[in-house]
């Protein structure tokens, strides 16, 4: 999951900072003043150590998605610990703990656990030299490319705190630690397991990510914040020949070229200026043999959208492409275009996100606080929300050293900074531990407290 470096960019008189519209719905008297989260996160010092060991634990120790069995006992074993109640294996390896504090309204928040197949070069001393089998039976390096050992600490931290002080909040606290987000199963695995009809609905869903961005910062906005995304498999038929002999085949490696620089054409000249899109060809395989023409050839590609209709207009684009290039190459047998995997595009509710902002407000410094636009990055947070009908938000928080982050904005490099899903990737830990606890308790607040 990859977001724009906007995340640093403060904005005024956005969306974001509008104040809530459904006073009837989020009443006032709930938005967290900073002494609230200030009683709860007191001993946030006092815990910082163990969640820095944690950290540094699930980092050494990525799990696959959907086999994140060592990272789910150790959220639940935490979560046992703070008092909650806890259901293991929902969805396979998902946890969820309830702490039942009075009446009041159910919060629910959200990380995710599973770790990617990448190879780290961080050179961190507690980096991953993990290998595992992946879903087809390989083996693959395993990493915490995308921060997802970061957001299993940020939760432990704040359901750790909210337990801790109880007398400062009312209602239930429902903390989520979800898997598979990596390969779009995980949320919905955890609905098609019960998660509906086993727990409490929620009064709102609460997620983050840590980013490229100034550490210290969190950003958001209402609306669209993360983009649809649709993965797709293109399987390519020729008739084989010795390299020799090209007039004998069909090659599919050059029908298999021309695809790829056709679907290029989609974006820069079907896709208004005004709208948006990414279709990227992540994999183009073909052949065994330099001298041998092969019978067939593989293209996987994806695509980020953030309207249905564009959406639409080039998945459909790209089926056209295919079937037209290989019409064009005399290609004996039509393509198989197969769906991978889909992501849906996630919108924060502008109440509900207006009123996250304010609580941040409140609680952070102004400079800490920022507006960022939507993504091109995806996410299946906002299945939650969707299956339950009820609003969700989700926000930003940076992990990047401030000092590296804003000399490369001057210096107009920041596309040189390792990004999420790089073997670089690696938020720095302080303050971004902190930061991401202190955000997940005040956005928590925002319906729980003050009591």
């Amino acid at each position: 999951m990859i977001a724009d470096v906007s995340l640093a960019d403060a904005a005024v008189g956005n969306k974001y900072d509008r104040r809530p519209t459904h006073e009837g719905r989020y009443p006032r008297e709930r938005i967290v003043t900073k002494d609230a989260a200030s009683v709860v996160l007191a001993h946030l010092d006092k815990i910082r150590p163990d969640l820095e060991a944690l950290y540094k634990d699930v980092h050494s120790h990525p799990e696959l998605s959907m086999q994140e069995t060592r990272t789910a006992k150790i959220a639940a074993e935490r979560l046992t610990k703070a008092g909650y109640q806890v259901t293991s294996g929902v969805g396979k390896t998902g946890v969820v703990g309830l702490l039942r504090n009075g009446e009041g309204p159910t919060v629910m928040l959200r990380a995710d656990m599973d770790a990617l197949p990448i190879a780290e070069a961080t050179g961190l001393d507690y980096a991953s030299k993990i290998t595992a089998t992946d879903a087809e039976g390989n083996p693959v390096p395993v990493g915490h490319m995308c921060g997802h050992d970061m957001h299993v600490a940020w939760l432990v931290g704040a359901a750790t705190l909210l337990s801790q002080k109880r007398d400062a909040w009312k209602g239930t606290l429902m903390a989520v630690f979800q898997p598979g987000e990596e390969t779009a199963q995980g949320a919905q695995a955890m609905i098609d397991d019960g998660l509906l009809n086993r727990f409490p609905t929620p009064d709102v869903v609460l997620g983050q990510h840590v980013m490229v961005g100034p550490s210290g910062t969190v950003a958001g906005s209402a609306g669209p914040i993360t983009s649809a995304a649709d993965s797709l498999q293109i399987r390519l038929f020729g008739r084989g020949a010795h390299g020799s002999m090209p007039q004998a085949s069909i090659d599919p490696v050059v029908m298999a070229a021309s695809v790829v620089l056709r679907l290029q054409t989609i974006v820069s000249r079907e896709v208004a200026a005004t709208d948006a899109a990414v279709v990227t060809v992540g994999v183009l395989q073909a052949g065994t043999k330099e001298n041998v023409i092969p019978d067939e050839a593989i293209i996987k590609l994806n695509v980020r959208t953030f309207d249905a209709t564009v959406r639409k207009h080039v998945l459909a684009a790209i089926k056209r492409i295919v079937n037209a290039e290989a019409i064009a190459s005399g290609a004996p047998r039509k393509p198989e275009i197969t769906p991978l995997d889909r992501y849906p595009l996630n919108v924060n509710d502008e109440a509900a996100s207006n009123r996250i902002a304010e609580a941040f407000r409140n609680y952070f410094s102004p400079e800490r606080v920022k507006h960022t636009g939507p993504a091109p990055a995806s996410e299946d947070f906002g299945c939650f929300g969707t299956a339950w009908q009820v609003s969700s938000v989700f926000w930003f928080v940076g992990g990047n050293d401030p000092v590296a982050f804003n000399k490369a904005k001057a210096e107009g490099n920041l596309n040189d900074l390792p990004v999420n899903h790089s073997p670089k990737f690696a938020p720095i830990l302080h303050p971004t531990l902190e930061t991401g606890v202190e955000a997940m308790v005040v956005g928590a607040l925002a319906w729980l407290g003050p009591n």
